[in-house]
């Protein structure tokens, strides 16, 4: 059974740092791509971070590119997510994900192979 598991979230003052892992189990995800989503309460589900295969290419939203950082372990199947300079408006559920495919990751990830249940985080002001 192929399991993503997010770790990590809580609640952070403005200006302070996070970093969430997300652990895969249950295939090898060497050969996939991995990222990471938001979903804010009443907001669409957006783009984060995704990382190659390698770890070679990373990709992010305009908005959030100098804060977050993603990063990936293939001999311990896990990818991190580094969250620098939080902001309230970064309070949200983190979701993992995986796929074959970083088109997926463009769209919104409709079609992801696979999602993790989500990690809190929630940046007070």
């Amino acid at each position: 059974q192929v399991q993503l598991v997010e770790s990590g979230g809580g609640l952070v003052q403005a200006g302070g740092s996070l970093r969430l892992s997300c652990a895969a189990s249950g295939r090898t995800f060497s050969s996939y791509v991995m990222g990471w989503f938001r979903q804010a309460p009443g907001k669409e589900r957006e783009f984060v971070a995704a990382i190659s295969w390698s770890g070679g290419s990373t990709y992010y939203p305009d908005f959030l590119k100098g804060r977050f950082t993603i990063s990936r372990d293939n001999a311990k199947n896990t990818v991190y997510l580094q969250m620098n300079s939080l902001k309230p408006e970064d309070t949200a559920v983190y979701y993992c994900a995986s796929d074959p495919r970083l088109s997926v990751f463009r769209a919104r990830g409709d079609g992801m192979d696979y999602w993790g249940k989500g990690t809190l985080v929630t940046v007070s002001s």
